[in-house]
């Protein structure tokens, strides 16, 4: 992943963009297409336009990976569908999460989960935020406050096993990071959605995502063997298969 932290509004990380001259033939194939001349066109709303209303609840001390900073508030609101686009453009961003969480660690996501509902908050999880379906936006739902559980810092993969073929990594690496954890071990995930670059292994199975560069295997639960799941009620864990993916039975 690049150093550079995401935009807070649309795609990529801040500093990238549009040259002047790329940012002009845009424009001149929209008006050749809709036969019109594009008088005006809106522009991603400035960090400090955007206002927030003071959090309804703050982490403690004890959580020193959660934040309540402007940015990062504003970064977690949306996902990348056309209605969110149109109320990021219209500085709406009434729905922005109280607390942004970063856990580096399973016992940080329970952490969290603990006190979010003795704070009465609701929590949204977090990948790349790339979804175009909706998913990443925090709803509160009559409850106190929100939280977002961005997993940005569980990037890695953590075991890999050649004979069954098989990794253990974590949900938010990225998927850049993933094949380049992957690719000294001579293996590789082959699993590309469009989002590639700004979307997560986590964000993958949540949405049961579809990589359409490959060919036959084309959604993520092809290559799922098992999930750990922590929820606000314990650890989830379906059963895990560390055999071969094909056996032969033996000869006499």
């Amino acid at each position: 992943m690049s150093a550079a932290r995401p935009k807070h509004f649309g795609w990529g990380r801040e500093g990238e963009g549009l040259t002047a001259e790329e940012e002009a033939f845009v424009i001149a194939r929209a008006e050749a297409r809709f036969g019109t001349a594009l008088k005006e066109c809106a522009s991603a709303p400035h960090l400090e336009r955007i206002k927030l209303e003071a959090p309804n609840v703050t982490a403690p001390a004890s959580l020193p990976f959660c934040t309540s900073e402007h940015y990062d508030r504003v970064a977690h609101t949306y996902g990348k569908s056309y209605p969110e686009l149109a109320r990021g453009l219209a500085c709406d961003y009434a729905s922005a999460p109280d607390v942004v969480a970063y856990p580096r660690n399973e016992g940080d996501v329970k952490a969290v989960l603990d006190w979010a509902g003795s704070a009465d908050a609701t929590v949204t999880p977090f990948g790349g935020g790339s979804s175009v379906c909706g998913g990443v936006e925090p709803k509160r739902n009559g409850h106190k406050g929100a939280v977002t559980v961005d997993l940005r810092q569980m990037d890695k993969v953590k075991e890999v096993d050649k004979t069954s073929r098989a990794a253990l990594i974590e949900g938010g690496t990225y998927g850049p990071a993933l094949e380049a954890q992957l690719r000294p071990h001579g293996f590789t995930l082959r699993h590309f959605p469009q989002s590639f670059e700004y979307s997560t292994l986590g964000g993958w199975i949540a949405t049961r995502a579809g990589g359409h560069f490959a060919t036959l295997y084309t959604h993520i639960d092809d290559f799922v063997e098992s999930l750990r799941t922590v929820t606000p009620r314990g650890v989830i864990e379906s059963r895990r298969r560390r055999a071969p993916a094909q056996a032969r039975a033996p000869t006499a």
